[in-house]
């Protein structure tokens, strides 16, 4: 089998694996593909076709809307933790992959910079839920 080949074979069985997460995270918080598809306003048979054969036919943004409100990280498929949104996971990710780039002095500098920013109200967050 050629590199292309080998390369074409492992893309369709990642597809299908995040095919597969969804449809697991779909029926374990939803009755049916059926309920999910008539929330999210997609076609039934769009759905369908999508989790049977690969969701790389699917427009990205619909991708995106399904994985949100299954609280799914788009990126990985992985579980977004509970009751934190797309975008504050994703910015607490990165916050934290730059954090583990420094060194114990860059680290002890970064939390001392954000111990001075919490000093200043206008840096603090105001909706704690």
């Amino acid at each position: 089998m050629s590199n292309h080949a080998a390369n074409d074979a492992e893309g369709g069985a990642a597809q299908n694996n995040r095919a597969e997460i969804l449809k697991q995270a779909i029926l374990r918080q939803y009755k049916s593909v059926r309920q999910f598809a008539i929330e999210m306003g997609i076609p039934y048979s769009t759905l369908v076709t999508a989790l049977d054969r690969g969701i790389e036919g699917m427009a990205y943004g619909t991708v995106i809307k399904m994985c949100d409100k299954l609280s799914l990280n788009p990126v990985d498929f992985t579980n977004l933790e509970q009751g934190q949104g797309l975008g504050e996971q994703i910015v607490e990710n990165r916050v934290m992959q730059v954090y583990y780039k420094l060194n114990r002095n860059g680290r002890r500098k970064a939390m001392d910079y954000m111990g001075d920013l919490l000093l200043i109200d206008r840096y603090q967050n105001t909706d704690e839920e």
